[in-house]
């Protein structure tokens, strides 16, 4: 397309449509579909303003042209969804996230802002959905927060296709505070340490467990920090008992539209190898022997068997589901990561709660994610660097220090500080 004198981009027919510069990577598109005429904002590059007026054309010769002034919030947000949640990168977003999100914006703002067009939506409209979340109660204030990240990038996207002139977020004065509960379960794509455990209370804590078929899973969520869904998504291929070594390269995914799959950790950083010590290798050794017992029907207790001639199936998971009456064993079928969760809540309430009859000293509530928060933060209280920290768990430094710095510092750590400070102040003081 030639440009004018002026500089501006030179217009064409309306049969054909035309584009008008209106600022710096700011084009308006004039067109005609039935004799109408409809106008439409892109933001980006005249080879972007170029490439939305053919597709507005094409859609017109097509019959599937819609009017971008009816577009509502309702509309786009469908369509966001179904196009995977892209953000600034792009990239679509994993099948339990999207779902996520889609029930964030379903059930607090299409009911509210639904059916207003997505041209005349204002930030004061959007300011007054979340005064009134907040006045209502109903839910926690991270969720409120998450509900505002989770329609800022819904929007944001609309903005950056042309959808909107502007982009109304970015006026918001009533920002949800994010303080309050965790924003989902383990799947949360955020997280949160807790207060934690001392020693004793942990070990009396893993005890309670030991009865359970749970205990070996809760021993190595405490021992490395892992999440509970690359935990139940371990295979014994996963293991080098020659290294003391841990591959993590996979985890647990629930969704309700493909149910329980297998996917890659949330992010690169959760593809890992990690060391393990003594004890965990030789509890993880005694909970393989116990499966290729199983395998070869022998009888637990019988020593003079060569346990190293019974091969567990390449797939076999470290911690399968234990079968239903009448069902063989299967080594490929997963817990369900959620009711491994519950069930894991109801044994910690049970320990506390005798606890507290024998007047023993106890733990507070404490939920299967916390063990990987007490584990990063004793490896933190003991001076151990948080990027190898961050590194052996699979999380950001940055998302690792904030979590750090909400919790109640530990007496370990407090010590810790103490002979730091007593130190410092020695080196110049006589």
């Amino acid at each position: 397309m030639s440009k004018e004198p002026n500089g501006r981009a030179a217009k064409r027919s309306h049969g054909e449509g035309s584009i008008d510069q209106r600022g710096e990577g700011v084009y308006r598109l004039r067109y005609r579909v039935n004799g109408k005429r409809f106008t439409k904002t892109v933001r980006g590059t005249l080879g972007d303003a170029r490439k939305e007026l053919r597709a507005r054309l094409r859609d017109a010769d097509t019959g599937d042209h819609v009017d971008p002034t009816k577009v509502t919030v309702g509309d786009w947000i469908e369509q966001w969804l179904d196009a995977g949640a892209p953000g600034r990168r792009r990239k679509k977003v994993s099948q339990r996230t999207l779902e996520r999100y889609g029930q964030l914006l379903r059930t607090h703002v299409k009911p509210v802002l639904g059916e207003r067009p997505m041209q005349q939506l204002r930030a004061p409209e959007i300011d007054k959905l979340y005064a009134d979340i907040e006045t209502k109660g109903e839910i926690a204030p991270r969720t409120a927060h998450h509900v505002h990240t989770v329609f800022g990038a819904c929007l944001a996207t609309a903005h950056r296709k042309g959808m909107i002139a502007s982009n109304p977020m970015l006026r918001v004065e009533q920002v949800p505070n994010p303080e309050g509960e965790i924003f989902d379960d383990e799947e949360a794509e955020v997280d949160e340490i807790g207060d934690g455990l001392d020693d004793a209370e942990l070990a009396r804590l893993i005890a309670g467990f030991e009865p359970s078929s749970l205990y070996p899973v809760v021993v190595l969520a405490a021992a490395t920090g892992a999440r509970r869904n690359e935990l139940l998504a371990l295979r014994w291929t996963d293991l080098d008992t020659e290294k003391k070594t841990l591959r993590i390269e996979r985890a647990w995914e629930q969704t309700k539209k493909f149910g329980l799959r297998l996917k890659p950790p949330k992010t690169k950083r959760g593809l890992r190898t990690i060391e393990i010590d003594d004890a965990t290798l030789a509890m993880l050794r005694k909970e393989r022997e116990l499966q290729q017992r199983i395998l070869a029907g022998i009888p637990d207790g019988t020593v003079s068997v060569d346990l190293s001639l019974i091969k567990l199936p390449a797939v076999a998971l470290m911690f399968p589901a234990a079968p239903e009456p009448g069902e063989d064993f299967d080594f490929t079928k997963p817990r369900n990561p959620r009711n491994f969760s519950k069930e894991f809540a109801r044994r910690a309430d049970y320990l506390r709660e005798q606890a507290r009859k024998a007047e023993l000293p106890s733990f507070g509530k404490t939920r299967f994610h916390d063990l990987r928060g007490i584990h990063s933060t004793a490896l933190l209280d003991a001076g151990i660097p948080v990027h190898t920290v961050a590194q052996r768990i699979g999380d950001d430094p940055a998302v690792l220090l904030r979590s750090y710095a909400k919790r109640k510092r530990s007496k370990k750590a407090n010590q810790s500080v103490a002979a730091a400070l007593g130190a410092l102040a020695a080196s110049f003081l006589k």
